[in-house]
């Protein structure tokens, strides 16, 4: 049985919530990144040579395997929670967009298995700027607003809590992940399509452009 139920059904009701009121699944800007989380003929043009302006359909996809932060915990020789795995290993979706008593936000999820790779990095990345500013470690799990708050888990006891990079975190959100979860509920909106700076082949679009921002201006701070 999953460890965090509320993500399990956070991702069923939020495809059920695009298909109640649009009559159509959730659409993302993938930027030619492929996944199986794709529907329709979609998935043929994805790879395609222009394609940062294709649209897709999608749905959330349970992995056949839980995907593990073992390697993440070997390099920083650091135990983390366990809810880590289930929350980015269990399934591949787009990042959910939600509303809560705490405003809109977004959570992450990886789109497919090179994105899970490139997350595992971001947070090898997180957890070596937090030891670097000598603050507890933390692991990302998504952005609220316009992005200049994180949304974080404390390393030391699952707890959630809002974080702005470069400083510790600052407001208990709940005891755990689960719980947290479960005070959300799926935002329908359009898909935004992110204007961006070049960046590597493994940066992920949208959300994870924020990311990205936000670290910038701590290494300049």
């Amino acid at each position: 049985m999953s460890s965090l139920p509320a993500l399990d059904n956070l991702l069923k009701i939020y495809h059920q919530a695009y298909m109640d009121k649009l009559g159509e699944s959730p659409r993302y800007y993938p930027r030619g990144e492929n996944s199986d989380c794709i529907e329709g003929d979609y998935a043929d043009k994805v790879n395609s040579d222009d394609n940062d302006d294709l649209l897709v359909f999608w749905k959330p996809v349970k992995r056949a395997e839980v995907g593990s932060f073992e390697n993440v915990e070997s390099a920083l020789e650091l135990k983390l929670q366990v809810d880590i795995n289930e929350f980015y290993g269990a399934h591949f979706s787009a990042p959910l967009l939600f509303d809560s008593q705490w405003g809109e936000g977004e959570l992450l999820q990886a789109w497919s298995l090179t994105d899970f790779e490139y997350l595992q990095q971001n947070i090898i990345g997180h957890l070596m700027m937090k030891k670097k500013l000598k603050q507890p470690p933390t692991w990302f799990i998504g952005v609220l607003g316009n992005g200049e708050q994180m949304l974080t888990v404390d390393n030391s006891d699952g707890s959630v809590w809002i974080e702005i990079p470069g400083e510790e975190q600052s407001e208990k959100l709940s005891d755990n992940l689960n719980d947290f979860i479960k005070q959300v509920s799926p935002r329908v909106a359009p898909p935004e399509l992110h204007v961006e700076e070049p960046m590597p082949k493994l940066d992920h679009p949208g959300i994870w452009n924020r990311i990205k921002v936000m670290w910038n201006n701590l290494k300049r701070s």
